[in-house]
């Protein structure tokens, strides 16, 4: 008997999936999709939800060896209940940085993987390519047009070393725009070629959970696809917050998303924040010659060294830049002769005034892209206040098969290389190539404002919060970059700090680097300091003359001493 009833659940089951050819056939993608999804909703013995749709079905209640996808016995096991085999090894909700990564390694060590990504254009309409923020609306951009700013900086520089070059060289900002722009494209084409060669499907689609298994993707053109996979990774970044409590922000203003994509000069420009976004956005546009204002709430560079923040910002108001501290903005309004009226609030005084800007930059944070991804319908938990994904050490959500990296997780940086490897190393554990997680602690980065400020490790005030002042030792130095002699360019913010322990062996804790190239210089310390480098280890590292890198290797005063920290000779 139990044999016969096994045989006619066999039947329904195939009766069923003729049903969702048949339905395919007559209806095209979209009826199919509907159909699934609806038997998805009606459970049929399956966790969250019901048997995720499978391309066909032999007699054992499976596809086809010939269409089965390659798989991990440990990936078999949180399928298996459900009988049924997925679409893919592994479905990556994001094409961004950190997505890419995780795809592109796991299809290299041998699995199916797709990719399924859209970008919401802007409420200003500027749309992008595949490769996530870093590439079309960050790190890339951001440092091409850093590197405009500073080369106006050096024609100003070349008279002192006997170039004859006019000094009122005018900036065409549709020409960079336009080569910037060309440049982020190619990069685009290059991530597609890249999934192409490793046989990673794409799916330009928007995303949203169906079940723990299975993904729905609608086209622009409104399609639907259901995709089924065995592990799936969410890696759907974040968008800059709009203060849309404020009248006119939405309507009138711009974030990160537009600024590089504009064809036409943003001219008076009004960025508001304090974020290093705010900062390097009007960093560059200072530089390019552009009128800019930052208007700041509280402190800059939150999160930072403070001390280091203040001198970034000391610097860019001596090279232009203007700062409206302590203030708020009450509304924006678009006159006739189309400038933008901005009204603020003096939060210290009390008092309200107002200007008109040809442009308005809101940097005042950036929101995960978690709302529109149905993530209950997975079972995923997210922090209520933040909406970002609680993961744990091995980037796994409430969900042990679904995973979240970069932006769109709780407590990680937000910053491209960390997305990126811990994207890597969470496809070799999923191939078991590899055990190791992610390490958070002591990663590097640089805010590229018009004198880059680099850090690795505790800012000074972390360190003494954690350890105690008593037990911390500061080194550190205000020097002056060789090339700022000849031009005769002040160096009074070039300025170096390494955070140690004050017991022998002197542990490197933290180490802060403002001036010129402090990516590069960072990035080189960041090693040993990852290694666990202590005060006289670096004390016996040879620096490279001439540098500003070298200067590190010789931090000889402390803060504690009182004594003058200037560097004087070579």
């Amino acid at each position: 008997m139990a044999a016969m009833a096994v045989r006619a659940a066999l039947r329904g089951l195939r009766g069923r999936f003729r049903r969702t050819q048949a339905s395919a056939s007559a209806g095209g993608v979209r009826g199919a999709a509907q159909g699934a999804a609806g038997r998805a909703g009606s459970g049929r013995g399956c966790p969250r939800g019901g048997v995720p749709r499978c391309s066909g079905v032999g007699r054992d209640g499976r596809p086809p060896a010939a269409g089965r996808p390659r798989t991990l016995s440990r990936w078999r096991n949180s399928w298996e209940p459900c009988r049924g085999r997925p679409d893919y090894d592994l479905l990556v909700i994001g094409g961004g940085s950190g997505g890419l990564a995780c795809a592109k390694e796991a299809a290299q060590l041998g699995k199916k993987v797709a990719v399924v990504d859209y970008v919401e254009p802007s409420p200003q309409g500027t749309r992008w390519g595949l490769g996530g923020t870093c590439v079309n609306v960050g790190c890339i951009p951001k440092k091409l047009m850093h590197h405009a700013a500073l080369l106006g900086g050096m024609i100003q520089d070349a008279p002192h070393y006997g170039w004859e070059v006019p000094q009122q060289v005018p900036h065409d900002w549709r020409k960079m725009a336009e080569a910037v722009q060309n440049y982020v494209k190619s990069l685009n084409w290059g991530h597609r070629v890249q999934l192409q060669e490793r046989k990673v499907s794409y799916f330009n689609m928007k995303a949203s959970f169906v079940n723990e298994h299975m993904v729905r993707g609608v086209t622009k053109g409104g399609k639907e696809t259901l995709l089924s996979a065995k592990h799936i990774v969410i890696a759907t970044g974040g968008r800059p917050r709009y203060p849309t409590h404020i009248e006119g922000a939405v309507e009138h203003g711009i974030t990160s998303d537009d600024i590089f994509w504009l064809k036409e000069s943003p001219g008076k420009t009004l960025v508001v924040g304090a974020s290093y976004v705010a900062l390097e956005c009007a960093g560059f546009l200072t530089g390019l010659g552009l009128d800019t204002t930052v208007m700041m709430r509280s402190i800059p560079l939150r999160g930072f060294d403070q001390q280091m923040s203040a001198l970034v910002t000391d610097y860019m108001a001596s090279h232009g830049t203007r700062f409206l501290r302590g203030c708020t903005p009450l509304k924006v309004k678009r006159l006739l002769d189309n400038q933008l009226q901005v009204t603020w609030k003096d939060l210290a005084s009390g008092k309200e005034d107002m200007d008109t800007f040809n442009t308005v930059l809101w940097a005042v944070g950036r929101v995960p892209e978690t709302r529109n991804l149905n993530l209950e319908k997975a079972g995923v938990n997210t922090n209520p206040e933040s909406k970002k994904i609680l993961v744990d050490a091995r980037e796994a959500t409430s969900v042990p098969h679904i995973y979240a990296i970069g932006d769109t997780a709780e407590g990680r940086p937000e910053l491209t290389p960390t997305a990126i490897m811990a994207g890597r190393l969470l496809a070799q554990r999923l191939c078991g190539q590899s055990s190791d997680l992610m390490d958070y602690d002591n990663v590097p980065t640089t805010v590229f404002t018009p004198l880059e400020y680099g850090c690795v490790g505790l800012s000074e005030e972390a360190a003494v919060a954690r350890h105690g002042e008593e037990h911390v030792e500061v080194y550190h130095a205000y020097y002056k970059p060789l090339e700022f002699t000849v031009a005769e360019r002040d160096a009074s913010q070039c300025y170096i700090k390494m955070v140690c322990l004050r017991k022998p062996p002197k542990l490197v804790l933290g180490l802060h680097f403002l001036g010129p190239n402090a990516g590069e210089v960072t990035q080189g310390f960041a090693l040993g300091i990852k290694c666990g480098a202590s005060y006289a280890q670096v004390m016996r590292t040879v620096g490279i003359h001439p540098t500003c890198a070298e200067e590190v290797t010789k931090l000889r005063i402390t803060k504690r001493s009182g004594l003058d920290s200037t560097v004087t000779g070579c």
